[in-house]
């Protein structure tokens, strides 16, 4: 995968002043007697750490302006080690206006970024620019058995950076492929805010589920070390490996919208806000509760303008970069779920076909091998005959694995070598297929 140097040049620029972060001191000293509300005695190093904000000049100066107004009080002095080492203590009168700051918002982690800021971010590291070559494929997809066909329409569809649509019977690697597609960038990784801010509100972008944490990550290594002497970077950004966002049949419209937690009042960013600079696969696409085609109609407009309208609960609409690659996934006919103007609008269209036999033996011999079961030719004639031909049985991708699976399991029971044995195929087959 190549991607020109200019890509990955972002860095969020080092904070220096309370200016710099784009929020009031106030909204700030609201956040930091929140913390310390529920952190207890804690020292100036701690609440840095927690609001993720750099001590120096700007932590400190909001710990000394909440103390001159005696809503925190130095509970103990650490010598030698500077005003960071200071315990604070929260005051009755800090206490009150904590309340009042709890009672407009529950938040109280790391400082969030203004919306605008965010979103130049996201358009300095689009992915759109992204060079998948065949080499590339080769190696994502080394543990897949597909058509040559089917393969060459992948990589064109990657390198779009914008929407897939694969279809075909269940059981073909139709997630599995998408799941390759969302590993080949490697150690390829991009910022992301811990939370964003609009109008007051706060938007909770990371997610420790969603977002895998790069490696050299410096909020990993280098811990409290870079908040007390000034980062290189603004330490509200956590890096992370370009997303890859997975939904199934859990999916409704409230989840692509801007969530608000009426209990902690703030938000939870959308999906495809979380897929930002990455990947989004909406697999089992048919099968959510809502109609297919309210959900295709949600995507018209992103698809089209590369532009995503989200919703407050004030009802105010904020506008977010739409730098996602969008997958599809349907074992549904698309006939049944999509009309023509919306297959228009979808870049790429991929069918994921039943395996003929030469491709069928060649996934055996591959998952035999891997799962350690002693593959036959003779075994494999056997099954197809009187489990595929004469039932008038389909071919499906996943039936090795999942037939492979079964004779370990027998053979585990019967304290045997797992191996393509007539016998061991037709319990394996009696116990796996089901005449519907």
């Amino acid at each position: 995968m190549v991607r020109p140097p200019e890509q990955n040049a972002f860095l969020p620029p080092a904070l220096t002043t309370i200016e710099d972060t784009g929020l009031t001191e106030l909204w700030l000293q609201d956040l930091a007697l929140k913390i310390v509300y529920f952190g207890g005695y804690l020292n100036g190093f701690q609440v840095a750490e927690r609001i993720a904000l750099p001590f120096a000049g700007i932590v400190d100066h909001i710990m000394e302006n909440l103390k001159r107004e005696k809503f925190i009080e130095v509970r103990r002095q650490m010598g030698g080690l500077g005003e960071g080492a200071y315990q604070y203590a929260i005051t009755g009168a800090g206490i009150v206006r904590a309340r009042e700051a709890l009672e407009r918002s529950q938040y109280a982690g790391p400082a969030p970024v203004p919306l605008d800021i965010y979103n130049q971010a996201i358009l300095r590291q689009s992915r759109g620019r992204t060079n998948v070559t065949q080499r590339n494929m080769r190696q994502a997809l080394s543990g897949l058995v597909l058509s040559q066909k089917t393969f060459h329409q992948i990589g064109p569809a990657v390198n779009s950076g914008t929407s897939m649509f694969m279809y075909g019977p269940p059981g073909n690697g139709k997630t599995t492929i998408a799941r390759a597609i969302g590993n080949m960038g490697g150690t390829d990784a991009m910022y992301i805010p811990y939370a964003l801010y609009i109008d007051g509100q706060v938007i909770k972008l990371y997610d420790s589920v969603n977002h895998q944490l790069a490696s050299d990550d410096e909020t990993t290594s280098a811990g409290t070390g870079s908040l007390r002497s000034g980062s290189r970077r603004d330490p509200r950004w956590v890096r992370i490996r370009r997303p890859f966002i997975v939904v199934g049949g859990e999916l409704t419209m409230e989840g692509l919208d801007l969530v608000f937690d009426d209990t902690n009042k703030y938000y939870e960013a959308a999906f495809q806000m979380k897929a930002n600079g990455g990947i989004f696969l909406i697999d089992d696409f048919g099968r959510q509760q809502v109609r297919p085609r309210d959900l295709l109609n949600r995507w018209i407009v992103p698809l089209e303008n590369r532009i995503d309208y989200l919703t407050l609960h004030t009802g105010r609409k904020v506008e977010i970069p739409f730098d996602v690659l969008v997958i599809f996934s349907t074992n549904l006919p698309p006939r049944d779920l999509v009309d023509e103007a919306f297959l228009r609008r979808l870049r790429h269209k991929i069918e994921i076909g039943d395996p003929n036999y030469e491709e069928f033996r060649e996934i055996f011999k591959t998952v035999a091998q891997t799962k350690r079961v002693k593959y036959s030719d003779q075994g494999l004639a056997y099954l197809l005959q009187e489990w595929y031909i004469k039932p008038n049985r389909k071919l499906r991708a996943s039936h090795p694995r999942d037939i492979c699976d079964q004779i370990i399991d027998i053979a585990r029971y019967l304290n045997i070598e797992p191996a393509m044995s007539r016998e061991m195929l037709t319990r394996a087959a009696e116990a796996y297929f089901v005449d519907l």
